[in-house]
């Protein structure tokens, strides 16, 4: 179940189609192309010019054909009707990368009236393959509150049946009982399996495929912490999008390399360091050019033969070639190291690790209190390492929580960013996870702990596993809840899963696509696949969740000054998801959230001047 090889399979026997030709490829999903194929890769298969279906600006050029890959929505089916309607070229071979309707076909048949379209096909391909492993949406704001933003539940049924269909899998369907949003897109998923029951009918296996819809909230520890690997470093630190990395504010950075391309299908030296620790890939850096010294030409060189010349160019590309990656990888990995030592993350990340697996309260909260104060840790690395505080223990009695929020405060933080620990408590609490992350109560996973407490950890930075390790052992092994992640329907597996795609709402990360790269290796016969909405980092799940959690009323928080100086008995929270109001003893701590607005039970003590603030609102019904 290789997604890079299958993307790149589709995209070929799109190219095969149209032998001898030079077509123009009008894409409007140039970001799948770009992640399986290089720019070099796709001139050497005759594609010369990419043009978007929706660019006004394009020229007629009939002496060349058109090959068309589109996703199959409403804008690209109209824009399409429109270019037929018009033609610009001789040809047009047209494909789809996910399921288009019977009526859309018709429309652009009854559009083609000059006879211009030679052929159009489905090619599965609805997605980015980021790793063979490992694939994303490319969504963001998924959730509207604990439910789906509307436009966005169709398109990633979309992207996720593409997957299926590409990997030829009519799977068996679980779900994540706690989430709403993981059941309802099994749902949607289920009635497309069942309205194109002719697309999945695929040859029977002995057992079943499985798909695994998990919610994001689960687990909202993963993706609060740095990570030590190759791929997961540059994406955290320098950002990773369709595998470029844009290097341009790199102090002296060569214009060369203000941005560069790492795709492991194209680069051996980062395939084979994909999954290393920051250490080891220092190691591999100087290898790396101690071997490209060796094999570089030297300047004096003499070129006395023929026989020399032709050396000389025979071995220049490779030269080249090699030349590239090294001051590609060297720049990379140095400003990486650059990174970790301005932002002191050496000292963050291992505290990071203490609050996600120890349970040592009198210790974090030191070690919390003590890295907010230093000066070199940066605003959005002391506002994680609240929010791993208050997720860890968001319900010890002994919390220094409302401190910690003071010292963010001392600290400068903007109060925007403050905002955001309470709504991570709200987005990945208890009070929403279906598990037991952070204290377990079977008896298993409580031995588990005692004993890696006893042996300790090889390396303080990768101490802790994400809980999807946990859940895929426990389906490996048959013994994962089906009261905690139901079936769809009345069937159930017998047997061992053997091909298990897994689905985040929300977001993957890069460490959960090491566990997974990790169970392929070790677990025979379990092939599996990780996808996401999106790929997450440590800045994208803070700045992806607190908006929809708690949006902000200017007119209310104006007036805030003015009751919390009263010292009501109790405090009504406003939850924005629910329209209604809890009511909290008091105090509450002023950080608790921008809408916490502190009023005495008794109505008739609330000013007219709030009641009326808040009917305009709309908040008070």
């Amino acid at each position: 179940m290789n997604l890079i090889h299958l993307s790149a399979k589709s995209l070929a026997q799109v190219k095969r189609n149209v032998q001898h030709h030079m077509p123009i490829c009008l894409s409007h999903q140039t970001s799948i192309v770009s992640v399986v194929y290089t720019q070099s890769e796709i001139l050497q298969k005759e594609v010369y010019l990419f043009e978007r279906i929706d660019s006004q600006n394009r020229d007629n050029m009939k002496h060349l054909k058109a090959i068309c890959f589109l996703r199959p929505t409403k804008e690209n089916v109209e824009n399409l009707i429109q270019e037929l309607r018009r033609p610009k070229y001789s040809v047009y071979f047209i494909y789809f990368s996910n399921v288009i309707s019977k009526s859309e076909i018709k429309a652009l048949a009854e559009a083609d009236e000059q006879e211009v379209v030679a052929e159009v096909q489905e090619f599965y391909g609805d997605f980015i393959a980021v790793n063979p492993h490992l694939f994303s949406l490319n969504l963001s704001g998924v959730a509207r509150g604990r439910s789906w933003e509307p436009t966005l539940l169709p398109r990633t049924t979309q992207g996720l049946t593409s997957v299926l269909l590409a990997l030829k899998k009519c799977p068996m369907i679980r779900y994540q009982l706690s989430s709403d949003m993981a059941k309802r897109l099994g749902e949607s998923v289920k009635q497309i399996i069942t309205k194109e029951y002719e697309l999945f009918d695929f040859r029977k296996t002995e057992v079943p495929p499985l798909l695994l819809i998990l919610d994001r909230s689960d687990d909202a520890i993963t993706p609060l912490l740095n990570q030590w690997t190759y791929q997961a470093m540059v994406h955290e630190l320098l950002g990773l999008n369709n595998n470029r990395i844009d290097l341009s504010r790199v102090p002296g950075i060569s214009k060369d390399l203000k941005e560069v391309v790492l795709s492991a299908e194209n680069d051996e030296f980062y395939a084979n360091n994909l999954y290393l620790n920051f250490g080891e890939i220092g190691t591999n850096i100087k290898n790396l050019m101690e071997d490209f010294q060796k094999k570089k030409p030297k300047e004096q060189q003499k070129l006395e033969s023929i026989s020399d010349m032709k050396a000389f160019v025979d071995n220049y590309p490779q030269f080249k070639k090699m030349s590239g990656t090294v001051s590609k990888h060297v720049t990379v990995v140095g400003e990486l190291s650059r990174l970790v030592s301005e932002r002191h993350l050496m000292e963050v990340s291992e505290l990071e690790q203490e609050l996600a697996c120890q349970n040592d309260h009198s210790s974090a909260s030191q070690n919390v209190r003590r890295l907010l104060q230093n000066p070199r840790v940066s605003e959005m690395d002391a506002v994680r390492l609240v929010m791993l505080y208050a997720l860890r223990y968001e319900r010890h009695s002994s919390s220094i929580l409302p401190g910690l929020m003071e010292e963010l405060n001392r600290k400068g933080v903007s109060e925007r960013h403050c905002r955001m620990v309470t709504s991570m408590v709200e987005y990945g609490g208890k009070r929403v996870r279906g598990s037991d992350l952070v204290n377990p109560q079977d008896a298993v996973a409580i031995t588990k702990q005692f004993f890696k407490g006893l042996k300790g950890v090889e390396n303080v930075y990768t101490q802790h596993a994400p809980l999807l390790q946990e859940t895929l052992d426990q389906l490996i092994k048959g013994r994962l809840k089906d009261s905690q992640f139901p079936y769809l329907g009345p069937s159930s597996l017998r047997d061992r899963p053997q091909d298990i795609i897994v689905f985040i709402i929300g977001g993957a990360t890069y460490e959960e696509a090491l566990a997974i790269y990790n169970l392929n290796r070790t677990v025979p016969g379990v092939r599996i696949v990780l996808g996401g909405t999106t790929i997450h980092n440590t800045k994208s799940v803070p700045l992806g969740c607190w908006p929809m959690l708690t949006p902000v009323l200017p007119t209310v928080s104006s007036l805030l000054d003015v009751f919390w100086r009263e010292k009501p008995s109790s405090v009504a929270v406003l939850d924005t998801n629910r329209c209604a109001w809890h009511l909290l003893p008091y105090p509450v701590q002023r950080h608790f959230n921008f809408l916490s607005c502190p009023f005495t039970l008794s109505m008739a003590h609330i000013p007219n001047q709030f009641l009326n603030c808040l009917r305009a609102s709309k908040y008070l019904f």
